[in-house]
């Protein structure tokens, strides 16, 4: 399937064009004192025709026939390219978290760091973090890695999903 700009998109949008979409798939995590987990993701980037992608994950938990035990992680938020293939990402999770992401894109690769973040009193803080998208062989790639609960720096999460169909 040819890949084409999507109608209506704002042309500072362009090079993050090939992610617009919903994309699907697996993925697994872990983090000291977390036993390994493996989760089923959903990611959907869209757009209104302003200077911004609309994100929205979520996650469940999946068993070892990936059959859903229960949800786990959604986020929300919006992302900005700015000159110089920076991009500045803001996200919510419904855990109580807010965090503010700035990177770099450069193609089908898109690296993010933590750059400050808000918890909620019941929320969980995390100290500093890590992401790394890609598109890697027609799918996306997420990792995501967390330094957290005085342990350093290192990777919790990690999935392959796969382009939905319209």
């Amino acid at each position: 399937m040819a890949f084409t700009i999507p109608e209506g998109l704002h042309e500072d949008l362009y090079p993050l064009a090939w992610m617009v979409g919903t994309w699907r798939g697996k993925g697994t995590g872990e983090y000291p004192g977390i036993e390994r987990f493996e989760f089923a993701q959903e990611v959907t980037f869209n757009h209104d025709g302003r200077n911004f992608l609309n994100y929205y994950s979520r996650t469940w938990l999946i068993d070892e026939n990936a059959d859903i035990i229960e949800p786990f992680e959604y986020e929300v938020g919006f992302w900005h390219p700015k000159p110089k293939k920076v991009l500045e990402v803001v996200l919510a999770y419904n855990t109580g978290r807010g965090e503010g992401w700035v990177g770099i894109y450069d193609g089908p690769k898109i690296q993010l760091a933590l750059d400050r973040g808000y918890v909620s009193p019941s929320g969980k803080s995390v100290e500093s973090g890590s992401r790394l998208y890609g598109l890697v062989d027609g799918q996306l790639f997420f990792a995501h890695d967390v330094e957290m609960d005085g342990h350093e720096l290192q990777a919790y999460m990690w999935s392959t999903m796969e382009r939905q169909s319209e």
